[in-house]
């Protein structure tokens, strides 16, 4: 199974790992790594984490530190969505205020 990563997605990990390495530009890179290691695990078994059909059909969640990576599962991995700060609101990300 694979995890694909929308590009905005890709641009999530960008600005994560921007803010990150601020404070600590090493701790950045590991932490996207651990990041895109979690994504494949996701990918796995993409059914198991929390489904959230407020913010859409096929929507799910999974924690990962401060972060909620927001995917849809296909029958050959993950779509990797969003990857966002735990306290924004997803709702309103995702249109479904």
């Amino acid at each position: 199974m694979a995890a694909y990563f929308t590009p905005q997605a890709e641009i999530d990990l960008e600005e994560i790992g921007d803010y990150i390495a601020l404070d600590n530009p090493r701790r950045a890179v590991t932490f996207i790594q651990e990041i895109r290691r979690h994504c494949e695990k996701i990918a796995d078994a993409p059914m198991s984490y929390l489904a959230r059909p407020d913010l859409g059909d096929a929507i799910r969640i999974c924690v990962h530190g401060n972060y909620l990576v927001v995917f849809e599962p296909f029958s050959d991995g993950a779509l990797i969505l969003r990857i966002l700060h735990g306290a924004r609101h997803l709702p309103g990300i995702f249109g479904s205020q």
